[in-house]
């Protein structure tokens, strides 16, 4: 396995793990590679540095990750499971589907990717977004 720093057009920087720098290349140049953040497929990797053992670290194996975020990461996947529970995916409709919710009225909720230059569009005229910090947990065929 290997570890990149990965940064997206919107300046995020997050870790990915893959089996190798080919697995890498490979999912990259098939769009599978994208931000978690923001879900922008515009993804380079970022500088880092490397990762150099002391003497003292070689041959102790892997080291287990702290359970300290177990809490955090079984609410958020609450919040995402309530929110998909009470809204309709609209998939990469979910611009024109917003803005004709909010210009009619209407009170729907609806869940769906944008991009980032429609997102920035419905935010300049008005139109009430927010983020999601995952991606959907079931996607239909909108």
């Amino acid at each position: 396995m290997i570890v990149f720093d990965l940064k997206c057009g919107s300046g995020h920087v997050f870790e990915a793990w893959f089996g190798s720098s080919a697995d890498y290349e490979s999912q990259q140049a098939r769009g599978l590679v994208a931000c978690p953040l923001c879900d922008s497929a515009e993804v380079t990797k970022a500088a880092m540095a490397p990762a150099v053992p002391a003497k003292s670290n070689r041959g102790g194996g892997a080291v287990p990750m702290a359970a300290g975020n177990d809490d955090g990461m079984a609410r958020l996947l609450a919040m995402q499971r309530e929110m998909e529970a009470n809204s309709d995916y609209v998939g990469r409709r979910f611009a024109a589907e917003a803005r004709a919710i909010h210009d009619n009225g209407e009170t729907r909720a609806v869940h769906g990717e944008a991009t980032l230059a429609e997102a920035r569009a419905l935010v300049e005229d008005g139109v009430p977004l927010l983020p999601l910090p995952f991606r959907p947990l079931a996607r239909s065929d909108a």
